[in-house]
C-alpha cells in the first residue's frame, strides 16, 4: 500500500499523514508550497507539488500510490466560488485521477449535516452542499470509497471513545481531528469500511469499541 494525501498541510490532513507514517505506510503528500510543508509534515513523508484544481498536476503527483485520502476544504474567505472550486471541482479532479490510476480505495473527509441544506454552515457559500455533491460524484465513480463525516473538529485530542453511525443519523457532536485521522487510516485496512458513509463523533459517555466492531456496525 502507498497512500496519497490531498490537503496534506491542513489541520486534519497533517494528522492523517502523521498517522500513516506512524504505521510505516509510505506516503506521498500533495502540497502547494514545499517550504511550508517541510515545517509541518514529518520527514518520512514524500512531498509532491500539486493543486486539486489542476488535473495534470494531480496525475503527476499521484505517482505509484494505491490509495487516496482527501482532506481538502475551502478556507473561509470572501470568494463565493471557494467551496465550489475546492470542495466540488477539486474533489472531482481527484476522483477522475484516481480512476485513471486504478486507485484501490478513496477515503474522503466530508462533514456531518451535508444533507441539511439550511444548516448555518451553508451560509459560507454552500460549503456543505458542495461537499454533498462531491460525495455523490465519488459514490457514482465506481471506485471503492469510504466517506468520513466528522462532527465539529477539535484540534486537541481526548480519550473519549468514537461513536460511528451511518449516513444522516448524527447531527451534532464533536470529535478530535486525531481521531478522524485514525478513522481514515483504519478504513484502509478494513474491508467492512468500504463503500460506506461513516458519521463520527466522540463522547465521554460512549462505549469503547474496536475498529472492527465500529465499521461492522454501519
Amino acid at each position: 500500500m502507498k497512500a496519497f494525501v490531498a490537503g496534506a498541510t491542513g489541520e486534519t490532513g497533517r494528522r492523517i499523514v502523521r498517522e500513516l507514517v506512524s504505521r510505516q505506510i509510505p506516503v506521498r503528500a500533495m502540497v502547494r508550497d514545499l517550504a511550508t510543508a517541510r515545517t509541518i509534515l514529518p520527514a518520512e513523508a514524500e512531498l509532491v507539488v500539486g493543486d486539486v484544481l489542476n488535473l495534470d498536476s494531480i496525475n503527476t503527483a499521484i505517482g505509484d500510490s494505491t490509495v487516496i485520502l482527501c482532506a481538502t476544504g475551502a478556507k473561509p474567505s470572501l470568494d463565493p466560488t471557494g467551496p465550489y472550486q475546492v470542495d466540488f471541482e477539486g474533489t472531482k479532479n481527484l476522483v477522475n485521477a484516481a480512476k485513471a490510476h486504478n486507485i484501490e480505495q478513496f477515503v474522503f473527509v466530508s462533514s456531518l449535516c451535508v444533507s441539511k441544506f439550511f444548516h448555518p454552515l451553508n451560509l459560507f457559500w454552500l460549503i456543505l452542499w458542495w461537499k454533498q455533491q462531491a460525495e455523490q460524484y465519488l459514490k457514482n465513480s465506481g471506485l471503492n470509497y469510504t466517506i468520513v463525516r466528522p462532527g465539529g473538529l477539535k484540534n486537541d485530542d481526548n480519550p473519549n471513545p468514537v461513536i460511528m453511525s451511518g449516513a444522516d443519523t448524527l447531527f451534532d457532536g464533536s470529535i478530535p481531528r486525531q481521531k478522524v485521522a485514525q478513522v481514515c487510516v483504519e478504513s484502509l485496512a478494513n474491508p467492512k469500511a468500504r463503500n460506506k458513509v461513516l458519521e463520527v463523533v466522540s463522547a465521554p459517555t460512549a462505549v469503547a469499541k474496536s475498529w472492527e466492531e465500529l465499521f461492522a456496525s454501519v
